[in-house]
């Protein structure tokens, strides 16, 4: 075989991996356009948009050394993919002032992840460096999910009156089901924290009744400007130990790699599902609301997901309007999972946004300072 045909024959080889990619990263980017019941699996190409954009980087670079043409391939990917890639990549370098305008407001969305109740006794420090977060930070209004607490035992480990008082905060909505408190004394829900008057509050329970068919939302007033706030969690994927392990390591040589395979993806599957009616049903309530809302919460997916871009519709992302590089805020199985956000009405103003790197729950804190003189 001749070297002509060769380099022919490796030169389509790459044109259509570039293609493909590029097709791949549409898919990923518009997903949204397709119903999520029937092509639930595009989903997937959400969780690697970035990686995707890094491969048409580096064609892009390959073409420029070799046929500088083809480099149009991604660059026009690129140019139509721009909007959703915004959410995805932040291209700026910010800082974060902690000391905060008192004339605005400094929003804190947190998955504690039980401020490690569990571990109370053999890391008493961890709960303790947590809170001393949320108090270098002052949040005006902090929104945790996997909150556990008790409301009525002062002997308990999590009591709340305790953390409202070492978080300075003056008003707390608190929503759980009883059904599935964490043991005799602690609830397992989701929390909201306020240093201003909370005047109207309402927990929101769907079919089937569990956690993450649950969200809250409060009427909250600071000075003559009253917004509404919701805090939820949507449903988490609920790997294993050995999916986590599979996932870091995975693997095709056995039937039991194909096993594991098999389990991953389908729980990525019911997670993309179960996450549509969710955030749709959240959507409703948002309609509903007489204020500008701002949504706090883990959605347990990534920018550019049907949940995402559901919820988002029509309200800015702080993240997207003051963050920097690509914003992980879950800091397991791989380095891009921003799924932690703040959404709010464009009637605010994001002053500043940061994501504090601090490995204390298996998230990072997020928190947003905003004009809300409307």
């Amino acid at each position: 075989m001749s070297k002509a045909i060769v380099r022919r024959a490796t030169k389509l080889v790459l044109i259509t991996c570039n293609v493909l990619v590029a097709l791949l990263m549409l898919l990923g980017c518009y997903n949204t356009l397709f119903d999520p019941q029937r092509f639930w699996y595009f989903g997937l190409l959400t969780l690697s948009i970035f990686y995707l954009l890094v491969i048409l980087i580096g064609f892009i670079v390959f073409w420029l050394l070799v046929k500088k043409w083809l480099m149009l391939i991604s660059i026009v990917a690129m140019v139509i993919c721009w909007k959703p890639l915004r959410e995805v990549v932040a291209v700026r370098f910010t800082s974060f002032t902690i000391q905060k305008d008192s004339a605005q407001l400094r929003v804190m969305s947190w998955n504690v992840e039980h401020f490690d109740i569990l571990e109370h006794r053999s890391h008493p420090e961890r709960k303790l460096q947590m809170l001393n977060i949320v108090k270098e930070y002052q949040p005006d209004i902090a929104c945790f999910q996997e909150m556990v607490a008790s409301d009525q035992y002062a002997s308990a480990i999590n009591y709340l009156p305790d953390f409202m008082e070492k978080m300075g905060m003056s008003d707390y909505y608190y929503s759980y089901n009883s059904r599935l408190d964490f043991d005799n004394k602690h609830h397992f829900g989701i929390i909201m924290l306020s240093r201003f008057p909370i005047i109207n509050k309402q927990t929101i329970t769907n079919n089937p009744m569990d956690y993450n068919s649950t969200f809250q939302y409060a009427d909250i007033v600071k000075g003559s400007d009253t917004f509404r706030v919701f805090n939820v969690h949507l449903q988490s994927l609920k790997f294993s130990a050995d999916n986590r392990k599979y996932i870091d390591d995975p693997s095709m040589e056995s039937e039991d790699d194909i096993q594991k395979s098999k389990s991953v993806i389908a729980k990525m599957k019911k997670g993309f599902l179960k996450r549509q009616l969710q955030s749709e049903r959240i959507k409703q309530e948002m309609n509903k609301s007489p204020y500008p809302v701002i949504v706090c919460g883990d959605f347990n997916d990534v920018p550019n997901s049907y949940a995402y871009n559901t919820i988002g519709k029509g309200l800015k992302n702080c993240f997207t309007e003051k963050g920097s590089a690509i914003g992980r805020t879950y800091y397991s199985i791989s380095p891009t999972l921003r799924i932690d956000n703040i959404f709010v009405d464009p009637k605010f103003a994001v002053q500043q946004y940061t994501t504090v790197k601090k490995k204390l729950s298996d998230h990072f804190p997020v928190i947003a300072d905003l004009d809300v003189e409307f």
